[in-house]
């Protein structure tokens, strides 16, 4: 298990990552999503001891990984793919890599056939596309047939049959009991391998969630009308115990957001009052959209804690997990 508690980093007067807990159990896939610049990569390396925290703390398995026995065979990791010695072949970068960390190199043929790069081994890295890099880097991770794995935008740069590959394997790692964290700032990487999602943004957690309850919000729906009249629509809504918003992208104001009433309901309260109505439509929330929904706000979020726009995005997060 990985966990963080109150984790922050400071670089001068900016606030990279900003108390941020999370739990990362085992035997389970979790995506860690945010834009670019939330804070991602730098939590990893925090967790890895690569960057000291300015205040809190990551754990791995209840230790901090500098204080773990054999941290090596604990937690493999993927960080940036372009650190990689490139006039090296493939099977000395690995045997370089086990001699640094102290690992057997019997496990290099293992690692190069279980990532698809037994047959380019004696391949120079200068000569590999990004995606045979990110191969060989998920193959470094594994190296230490760790019971953890921390990789960073690992499916980035590889062909269809590569995330294929990756997803098979990430879910395979899964249900051997491992932990399986994977950093992303696209929803659609995770969306079909992650069991579960941390969602951050400017370093602050915005939701962590299992999938199957971000599919759940997503299943959800609203009511769209459109009136000549919305003031008076609205007041005559409410009276019915709905929750109306109005659409912020129409400067008219004539459009309204409904939720608790579905749009045969909306229609027939309209239909008594005699308001006009121009449009009125029930809208079902994609997948993508309630991921929107979630983020709403974050690149926007400048670490006050009374911020009304992360406390909407908050109240919107708000599910089980």
């Amino acid at each position: 298990m990985i966990q963080t508690h109150h984790l922050t980093k400071h670089y001068g007067d900016a606030t990279v990552v900003d108390d941020l807990s999370f739990t990362v159990p085992n035997g389970s896939i979790t995506g860690f999503l945010g834009p670019n610049g939330a804070g991602k990569s730098t939590t990893m390396r925090m967790i890895l001891g690569l960057d000291r925290p300015s205040d809190g703390v990551a754990l791995v398995d209840g230790e901090k990984f500098p204080d773990l026995r054999a941290p090596s065979r604990t937690v493999g990791a993927m960080l940036e793919s372009g650190s990689r010695q490139p006039h090296l072949t493939a099977r000395a970068y690995l045997a370089w890599q086990a001699r640094a960390a102290r690992l057997s190199k019997s496990r290099i043929d293992d690692v190069l056939d279980q990532t698809g790069l037994g047959e380019v081994a004696r391949k120079q890295v200068r000569d590999f596309s990004l995606g045979m890099r990110q191969r060989l880097g998920i193959a470094s991770a594994l190296l230490g047939d760790p019971t953890h794995l921390i990789l960073d935008e690992p499916i980035n740069g590889l062909d269809p049959q590569g995330v294929l590959w990756a997803r098979s394997l990430f879910k395979e790692l899964a249900n051997e009991g491992r932990t399986v964290f994977i950093s992303s700032h696209l929803l659609s990487e995770m969306e079909t391998v992650a069991d579960r999602i941390i969602v951050i943004g400017q370093g602050r957690l915005i939701v962590e969630s299992t999938m199957a309850d971000l599919h759940q919000h997503a299943r959800s729906s609203h009511t769209v009308a459109v009136s000549p009249e919305p003031d008076e629509l609205v007041r005559l809504l409410e009276r019915s115990d709905a929750s109306v918003e109005r659409d912020n992208t129409d400067k008219s104001g004539r459009t309204l957001t409904i939720r608790n009433l579905s749009a045969a309901q909306v229609g027939e309260i309209v239909a008594d009052s005699g308001l006009p109505l121009h449009h009125l439509a029930q809208v079902q929330t994609t997948l993508e959209q309630a991921f929107m929904d979630l983020t709403a706000g974050a690149l926007e979020y400048e670490g006050t804690e009374n911020d009304p726009t992360l406390a909407s995005v908050a109240a919107t997060a708000r599910m089980g997990g």
